[in-house]
C-alpha cells in the first residue's frame, strides 16, 4: 500500500540546530561568561534578555508592518501570513521585554512599573500587538481580516520611533544609552544575535504551518482539485498541488 513521506528540504535541521546552538551560546555567556555587576549583582543579567526582547518586539513589529503593506499592494494572502506570524512572534517578545523590565526596575529601582516614557511607548506597542491578534481572531473571512489586520499594524508602526528616541525626547528614568564594561557589551551583542537567529527560525516556521493550513482550508473547501486537471474529490491528482507528495510502496 503507498503511503506518503514528508520529506524536509536539505539543511533544514542544520539550520534547526545551529538556531539552537546560537540561544544556547547565549544563554550560557549570560550565566558564566558575562562579569557580575558591583551595584545589582546578580540581577543585572536580566538585561541581557531584556535588550534582546525589547529588540525582537520592535524587528516583530516592523515585520509585521511591512509584510501588510505589501499584502494590501499585491492582495497575495503569502505576505498576510508572513505578518501574521512575526505578529505572534513579536507579541511574545514585547510581552517578555515588560516582563523583565519588571524585574529590572524592581531590582534596579525599588518599583515594578512606573510610567516613564520608554515603558509607556513600549506599553503601547504591547497593546497595538494585542489589537492586531484580536482583529485576526474575530474575523473568518481571510482578505478581510487581512485588510483590517493591515491597517492596524500600519498605523501602530508609528509608535516604532517613540519606543527609540523616548529616552533622548522626553525625560525619564529610563537610561539612554549606560556605560557598560567591554565584556558585559559583547555577551549582549551575543544575546542579542543568538536570540534573532533562532526568531527568524521560528518566524520561518510559523510561516510555512500558516501556509500549510491555508492549504488543508482549501482542501476542504475544494477549492485545490480542478476539473481541468482531471480531477475529482475521491481521485485527486497529486500534481494539483502547490507542493511535490513523495509515495513510497
Amino acid at each position: 500500500m503507498n503511503r506518503l513521506k514528508n520529506r524536509r528540504p536539505r539543511g533544514a535541521a542544520l539550520v534547526d540546530i545551529l538556531a539552537a546552538a546560537a540561544v544556547a551560546t547565549a544563554i550560557l555567556a549570560i550565566l558564566f561568561v558575562a562579569p557580575t555587576e558591583a551595584t545589582m549583582g546578580l540581577a543585572q543579567r536580566i538585561v541581557y534578555v531584556h535588550v534582546a526582547m525589547a529588540w525582537l518586539g520592535l524587528a516583530g513589529f516592523l515585520v509585521m508592518a511591512t509584510t501588510a503593506a505589501i499584502y494590501l499592494a499585491r492582495r497575495d494572502l503569502a505576505w498576510d501570513q508572513w505578518s501574521q506570524s512575526a505578529a505572534e512572534l513579536g507579541w511574545l517578545a514585547s510581552s517578555l521585554t515588560l516582563a523583565t523590565g519588571s524585574l529590572w526596575a524592581h531590582a534596579t529601582w525599588n518599583t515594578w512599573w512606573t510610567w516613564d516614557p520608554r515603558l509607556m511607548t513600549s506599553f503601547i506597542l504591547w497593546a497595538v500587538y494585542c489589537g492586531y491578534l484580536l482583529v485576526r481572531g474575530s474575523l473568518e473571512e481571510p482578505h478581510l481580516r487581512a485588510r483590517l489586520a493591515a491597517v492596524l499594524a500600519i498605523t501602530g508602526v508609528l509608535d516604532v520611533p517613540l519606543v527609540i528616541m523616548a529616552t533622548r525626547w522626553f525625560r525619564g528614568i529610563h537610561p539612554v544609552a549606560p556605560k557598560m564594561d567591554p565584556a558585559m557589551h559583547g555577551v549582549l551583542l551575543l544575546s542579542v544575535a543568538g536570540f534573532t537567529a533562532f526568531f527568524a527560525l521560528l518566524l520561518v516556521r510559523r510561516r510555512a504551518q500558516l501556509r500549510l493550513d491555508g492549504l488543508l482550508a482549501d482542501i476542504d473547501a475544494g477549492g485545490v482539485w480542478t476539473a481541468e486537471c482531471g480531477a475529482d474529490e475521491t481521485h485527486p491528482t497529486p500534481h494539483t498541488l502547490p507542493f511535490t507528495l513523495h509515495l513510497e510502496e
